[in-house]
């Protein structure tokens, strides 16, 4: 590929789809030979949660995933990057997050989706309100201790 890799970074209220995304990332290109794509969906917690309330800082958030998603490709070899996070109330079983990583060989492309996903996950300025099915709101959701351990090891680790 000629030129520095642009991570594609987009916060939206609308759904994706995963295969258009690879398509638009893969279109034309005879030097990928790897592409890992992760997809978060909205759980239901047991069937007590009737959604999924994701709020996020315009611009900030923006900003914040595509400087993640550059040191991804500084990290690594990665030959294409996408970033999808969606806002808004999303029922279960809905999409939240896309990754798509694209390398010339998988091991690069599995690493940094992962390494992205573990940023997203814990540290990307969203706050998740949950909606129960008895009407009533539940909690905002707090990132998870073995969340963070595994965002925290990427600090050290080097592609």
């Amino acid at each position: 590929m000629s030129g520095a890799v642009v991570p594609f970074v987009d916060i939206r209220a609308e759904d994706f789809d995963v295969s258009a995304e690879i398509a638009r990332l893969t279109s034309g290109r005879a030097d990928i030979g790897a592409v890992v794509t992760f997809v978060g969906l909205c759980r239901d917690e047991g069937g007590t949660l009737a959604a999924l309330e994701l709020e996020h800082y315009p611009g900030m958030a923006e900003d914040e995933i595509a400087r993640v998603a550059a040191e991804a490709v500084r990290r690594w070899p990665l030959t294409g990057v996408t970033a999808i996070h969606r806002y808004g109330r999303i029922a279960p079983g809905g999409n939240i997050v896309l990754v798509v990583t694209a390398s010339a060989h998988r091991a690069a492309a599995f690493a940094a989706g992962e390494f992205l996903m573990d940023y997203l996950k814990t540290r990307a300025p969203f706050w998740k309100k949950e909606h129960r099915v008895d009407g009533t709101s539940g909690d905002w959701v707090e990132a998870k201790a073995e969340d963070d351990a595994a965002a925290d090891r990427w600090a050290a680790r080097q592609g």
